[in-house]
């Protein structure tokens, strides 16, 4: 249906989009009363929901082109574009009831008009926006602003936060790999000192079986020299034995003079 308001060709092209959307939701409700079957009924209110999201979104467009353009359009024509588009958001909002009331009946929980209530706030955003002067939308736009500004200011805070948290971390990180740096060097020199003991047990070791075997040789000479010396002492004229280097030989059987041999001499 032609629209009286004058409207840019956008704007116009978007209106033609919602009415066509209006008359396939009069349409597909229409046709409700007439499916008897439950899960067809379902996917009609189906299609017909994903429609209204779609109505909804080009109403926003509206809204949003219709702002673009309200410095080039007078007075007058802004007022009537704002009724048109309160217009079709109430008829809109008739249909999202009709789904409901058919949603009810139906007990179909599973089909949502809008995924979050972020939607539904958006959709309320816009009837007050409408209903606001350019003032009250300045003041509400400086408010948002303010709002916007302590939410960054929070952010930086946050992110100063974390950037110290990461510079302590990192130091921490630093500090920590030193050490084990220098537990490492000192693990190298434990190892190296007890591999040079290792090597000084094995030489201590054979040094000391060394000493062992001089000594049990050095013993067994000694048992040789005491018993040629007892077997000499014992049988002085055992010829078959030498005499020992150094040791002088037996002393011979001497008579002792008497007294008168002696006189005689």
């Amino acid at each position: 249906m032609a629209s009286d308001v004058p409207m840019s060709p956008e704007l116009e092209q978007v209106d033609g989009e919602i009415q066509d959307i209006f008359r396939a939701l009069q349409n597909g409700f229409n046709k409700m009363d007439k499916i008897k079957d439950s899960n067809r009924q379902s996917k009609q209110l189906e299609d017909l929901t994903g429609k209204m999201k779609e109505c909804k979104r080009l109403i926003k467009e509206f809204d949003r082109i219709l702002k673009d353009d309200e410095r080039n359009n007078s007075a007058d024509v802004n007022k009537q574009l704002n009724d048109k588009k309160q217009m079709m958001i109430k008829e809109l909002n008739s249909y999202v009831t009709l789904r409901k009331t058919y949603q009810s009946s139906l007990g179909n929980k599973r089909i949502e008009l809008f995924d979050t209530g972020n939607d539904q706030v958006a959709e309320d955003n816009v009837q007050v926006a409408s209903e606001m002067s350019n003032q009250q939308l300045i003041d509400a736009g400086r408010k948002q602003m303010d709002q916007t500004d302590q939410v960054i200011e929070r952010s930086k805070k946050v992110v100063a936060q974390t950037v110290e948290v990461g510079s302590q971390t990192a130091a921490a990180l630093t500090q920590q790999t030193e050490q084990m740096k220098r537990i490492g060097n000192e693990l190298d020199s434990v190892h190296f000192s007890l591999k040079k003991a290792s090597q000084m047990v094995k030489e201590i070791g054979r040094q000391v079986a060394t000493d062992k075997c001089i000594m049990a040789f050095l013993f067994l000479i000694v048992c040789g020299v005491i018993a040629i010396i007892v077997v000499k002492i014992v049988n002085p004229h055992n010829k078959n034995i030498r005499d020992i280097p150094g040791l002088a030989p037996p002393a011979q059987n001497r008579k002792l003079l008497s007294i008168e041999d002696f006189r005689r001499l």
